[in-house]
C-alpha cells in the first residue's frame, strides 16, 4: 500500500509543471472601480507616447537603446580607436587625458620605439576592464589577468578592452614620478 501511494504521489508532482505549463494564464479582470478615475472617465494620462504594438505571440524581441546588431557589443563597428601611447626614452606617454563610457568598447596602440627598455604598469586599470585581447605581431593573447606590458625592443601592442568600473586609473611607467610618464583614463 505504501508503494503504491508513493507512486501515485510521485505521480502527480511530476506532471503538475507539465498541466501548469499547458494551463491558459489568467486574465486581469479590472474593474471600474479599482480602475484610477482618469481611466474610468476615460481620460489620457499625461503620456502623449504611443503604445508600442503588441508583439507576436511567443516573441520576445530585445530591440531599442542596446541594438548592437547581429555581431554584438565586440563587433568593429561598435569600437572606438583611441590615440596611441608612446613609450621612449623622455617622450610623453600620451597627448592627454583619456575619457571613456563605461560598457564601450575600446581599441589602444602602444608603440615603443626601441629607444630603452620600458614597461606600462596599471594593475587598477588592468582590474577595472575587460581585456578581450592584446594584439602583438599578429599574435592574438587573450589573457585573463594582466599587470603591466614590457617593451625590450620597439614595436607595437594593440589592446582591446571594454570600459568596466567607473574611476580615474593610471598607466605609468615604473620608477617615473613626472606627469608626463603616465596616461590617464577616466571611466564615468
Amino acid at each position: 500500500m505504501t508503494r503504491l501511494l508513493t507512486i501515485i504521489l510521485l505521480m502527480a508532482g511530476l506532471s503538475a509543471p507539465a498541466m501548469a505549463q499547458e494551463a491558459p494564464a489568467p486574465k486581469p479582470d479590472t474593474a471600474a472601480s479599482e480602475m484610477p478615475a482618469a481611466e474610468a472617465e476615460g481620460e489620457d494620462d499625461d503620456d502623449d507616447e504611443a503604445e508600442a504594438p503588441a508583439a507576436d505571440e511567443g516573441v520576445l524581441e530585445a530591440a531599442g537603446k542596446f541594438d548592437y546588431g547581429f555581431s554584438g557589443m565586440l563587433a568593429r563597428d561598435n569600437r572606438t580607436q583611441l590615440a596611441p601611447l608612446t613609450l621612449g626614452s623622455g617622450k610623453p606617454v600620451a597627448t592627454g587625458e583619456y575619457k571613456l563610457k563605461a560598457g564601450g568598447y575600446y581599441r589602444i596602440d602602444i608603440n615603443a620605439d626601441g629607444t630603452q627598455e620600458l614597461a606600462l604598469s596599471g594593475g587598477d586599470f588592468f582590474r577595472a576592464v575587460w581585456i578581450n585581447e592584446i594584439v602583438i605581431n599578429d599574435i592574438e593573447i587573450r589573457p585573463l589577468g594582466v599587470h603591466s606590458l614590457e617593451f625590450d625592443d620597439a614595436g607595437t601592442a594593440t589592446i582591446s578592452f571594454v570600459a568596466m568600473v567607473p574611476g580615474r586609473y593610471t598607466l605609468s611607467i615604473p620608477g617615473s614620478h613626472g606627469e608626463t610618464q603616465q596616461a590617464v583614463f577616466n571611466i564615468q
